[in-house]
């Protein structure tokens, strides 16, 4: 691949550090905690999908509205409000909702890779950071890991789709056909990006949260796919 300069956009959460592996350790003790009495984990785990999923365009995701979607599911969920009697233990409910408050302070571990790949390209190429979530949260987890400094350009935002690509771009005066998304959401990352025209490299994840979860689409801009976030040394 051209070694010339290019802009390389690269998302944060499950691309630069670990977080839905977070999400994923909340989830199962979440629900060793409810240990209900007639649904399976994985039917537990389906109706807390439908409460994110529905809540998903309401608030920026983060680990403040993961516990309240823990606390919903709570409520919906414990014995005595579903058969319509008694209430919630607001001492359980608390402890349900603080299985994703802890997450805000959870520290970066930095996928294998990032730490030594980073300041390999940013000499080489003009690097900008897009994540998404909660303003202040996302800001947290950048300052944390030490990123920062390797970046051009940082921005967060409330989502990421075909329409926030396509304004990035024009606001940044980026040339799509040299410009590179990177990312491991084919929701977020992957799909919107190609469909705005921008070029894209997919490092999938193992545990990518479920409801960024599709198939890829084929869009105007090129795809390459990487087993390793070290391996973009080897193509930029």
């Amino acid at each position: 691949m051209n070694a010339v300069s290019q802009h390389l956009i690269i998302d944060a959460d499950d691309t630069l550090w670990e977080d839905a592996l977070y999400f994923e350790q909340a989830i199962e003790e979440f629900l060793t905690f409810l240990d209900h009495g007639s649904l399976s984990r994985q039917q537990v785990r389906s109706i807390l999908d439908e409460i994110e999923l529905a809540n998903s365009g309401l608030h920026p995701f983060g680990s403040r509205t993961f516990a309240e979607n823990l606390g919903e599911c709570y409520r919906r969920l414990t014995e005595p409000a579903c058969a319509g009697r008694g209430t919630i233990d607001p001492e359980k409910l608390a402890h349900a909702k603080q299985f994703g408050n802890r997450l805000l302070h959870q520290p970066r571990q930095l996928i294998p890779g990032v730490s030594e790949t980073l300041p390999y390209l940013a000499p080489r190429h003009r690097l900008i950071l897009y994540t998404k979530g909660h303003p202040a949260e996302q800001s947290l987890k950048v300052k944390s890991s030490g990123l920062a400094i390797f970046f051009r350009h940082i921005e967060i935002a409330r989502e990421k789709n075909v329409r926030t690509y396509s304004e990035l771009a024009a606001r940044l005066g980026l040339d799509r056909a040299r410009t590179w998304m990177i990312g491991n959401s084919p929701k977020s990352d992957i799909n919107p990006a190609l469909e705005a025209g921008l070029n894209v490299v997919y490092i999938p994840h193992a545990q990518t949260w479920r409801l960024e979860q599709e198939e890829i689409a084929p869009g105007p801009g090129r795809l390459l796919v990487l087993e390793r976030f070290s391996e973009l040394r080897q193509h930029f």
